[in-house]
């Protein structure tokens, strides 16, 4: 399995992927074919065209999902998919409606390379409920890919000592999770990303990640860090502490 899961697409003061661009460039096939899922955002073509800009200088070809009318035949002619970011529970609807959610399983299972970011990260692990958006739409399910066995939260935001706003932040977010879910969450900052192969997976990008897991306290990940053993974990959800 190849996966590259970025926290983010854009980045303050740069274009759509820059911040990433040589990573994602090194990952998708030069000159194959890329599907993209639009679905997290509502315009469907605007976004696309976005992404096609982005990486047209790279040589990648890229083609929406929902271009032609059949994203299941437009999904088997890829060389690799990149699910982009927007909102998670539209999102996954989505993948639920149009049945790409069993052929992305079965796809990246045997090979294909599957990029995402923000939405498209949540949607590689194993459950909607770690993200951090808001339930505009109701999917059948919470159960997203499970592409990885652990849990990642994109956009994690540290805690801010100054800040006077009385509302949770994540880390409280994230220990509550962990008080009826057993399965560790990686925090991942605008600027990094998580690189998969086979069995191995591994840290990357400008900022360090943060890893929660249940009964211990919150651990620092470096880039760089190997992230294997997370590929082992297996995840017990509904399960009260």
């Amino acid at each position: 399995m190849h996966l590259l899961l970025l926290s983010n697409s854009t980045q303050h003061g740069r274009g759509y992927l820059e911040h990433a661009l040589d990573t994602v460039t090194g990952f998708l096939p030069t000159g194959g074919r890329l599907v993209f899922v639009p679905y997290a955002i509502a315009d469907h073509d605007g976004y696309t065209a976005q992404v096609r800009g982005a990486l047209a200088g790279a040589g990648i070809d890229v083609r929406g999902v929902h271009e032609g009318g059949d994203p299941l035949a437009r999904l088997g002619e890829a060389d690799a998919v990149f699910v982009g970011g927007g909102n998670s529970f539209r999102l996954l609807s989505a993948l639920y409606r149009t049945g790409l959610r069993e052929a992305l399983i079965k796809a990246v299972g045997a090979g294909l390379p599957y990029m995402g970011a923000s939405a498209g990260t949540n949607m590689a692990a194993p459950s909607l409920r770690t993200t951090n958006d808001m339930p505009i739409v109701e999917p059948p399910s919470f159960e997203a890919l499970g592409l990885v066995h652990f849990q990642i939260n994109p956009h994690y935001l540290d805690p801010d000592p100054a800040s006077t706003h009385k509302g949770e932040t994540r880390e409280e977010r994230l220990t509550e999770f962990l008080e009826e879910n057993d399965v560790p969450v990686l925090g991942l900052r605008e600027g990094s990303w998580l690189r998969v192969d086979g069995d191995r997976a591994a840290l990357g990008g400008a900022r360090d990640a943060r890893l929660f897991r249940r009964g211990a306290a919150p651990r620092e990940i470096a880039v760089g860090t190997d992230l294997s053993e997370l590929l082992g974990t297996t995840p017990a959800f509904d399960s009260p502490a």
